[in-house]
């Protein structure tokens, strides 16, 4: 790829010298991606419209950003929050996990390793502990307790994680998520009803994830729909601890963001125990959710753990 050349920074490896080529292409890529995957044809031409701007603007984007951050990025046409951070993310990072999870190539553990102090060990327990993907969710758990709950962390090394993220994303700290900056639980538990069920019935589009698939086979199917502003994406967890319990087929990680933010992510699972024992739930979410089944008339077939086809 040409314009790249990483640069260390605090002991942190960024890419800060891509050109708006390359970054255009990435834009290109996925949009050509969500359209294969039947995406909404606004989501994909928005893609597309911001590659067009990136290709024509006179300064350099990473100048930009270095500057102004996403911030700068967002006041160009075409460009909303979300893609703005998307760019960011490529910049400082020198990847796009977004794009990664689209063509099946997205490795979790490789991508926490390259903040110092995680090695391949430790990156495998945050995974599988956390369930977590991206820097954004990492620097998340380190502020809200989680991560220095994973056996070898601990408070000091937490801090220092989360300080090396603070460094490399290059921006505030992060706050504890609220509900009202996600979808509501109904709407979770909603696509994750739409995404089984046609999962079921073989009518998504499949894609070949890197890990745990050494045939290549396109197996995992990847649903990209729409509720409201927020655009979501299921597909099943290919996880390590998913594969060990036998959950690839029923466990559904939902990723979701809206024009104006960055994406993250839920966890659907079958309760196993108490009072929601054979319902689906959001991981995390769980009190809402029984909320939502004790209140007549507010339960779906969303939330319940059969799918019939």
């Amino acid at each position: 790829m040409t314009g790249l050349r990483p640069r260390a920074y605090a002991g942190i490896t960024t890419m800060q010298n891509w050109d708006n080529q390359a970054i255009a292409e990435k834009l290109l890529e996925i949009a050509d991606l969500l359209e294969q995957q039947n995406a909404n044809p606004f989501r994909v031409n928005a893609y597309r419209r911001a590659a067009r701007t990136v290709t024509t603007h006179p300064e350099p984007l990473a100048g930009l950003a270095q500057r102004e951050g996403a911030e700068g990025l967002d006041r160009l046409p075409t460009i909303g929050r979300s893609i703005a951070l998307a760019i960011e993310e490529m910049l400082r990072t020198g990847r796009w996990q977004q794009l990664e999870r689209l063509r099946g190539t997205l490795d979790p553990e490789q991508v926490f390793q390259s903040i110092p102090g995680i090695g391949p060990e430790l990156a495998r327990r945050i995974h599988e502990s956390l369930e977590i993907e991206s820097l954004a969710e990492l620097e998340q758990s380190a502020h809200d307790g989680q991560l220095e709950q994973v056996s070898g962390v601990g408070p000091r090394r937490a801090r220092m994680i989360g300080a090396a993220l603070g460094q490399m994303l290059q921006r505030r700290p992060a706050r504890p998520r609220s509900p009202a900056a996600e979808p509501g639980v109904e709407v979770l538990l909603d696509v994750d009803r739409e995404y089984r069920e046609k999962a079921a019935r073989g009518k998504l589009r499949k894609i070949a994830p890197r890990r745990f698939n050494p045939a290549r086979e396109a197996w995992l199917p990847i649903l990209h729909t729409q509720r409201g502003d927020w655009h979501l994406t299921a597909l099943f967890s290919n996880t390590a601890r998913a594969h060990d319990l036998g959950k690839t087929d029923e466990w559904v990680v939902l990723y979701f963001h809206t024009d104006h933010g960055p994406e993250t992510q839920r966890t659907v699972v079958t309760e196993t125990t108490g009072s929601l024992a054979g319902r689906r739930v959001v991981r995390g979410r769980e009190s809402e959710c029984a909320k939502l089944l004790a209140t007549p008339g507010r339960v779906k077939k969303a939330a319940r753990s059969s799918v019939r086809v």
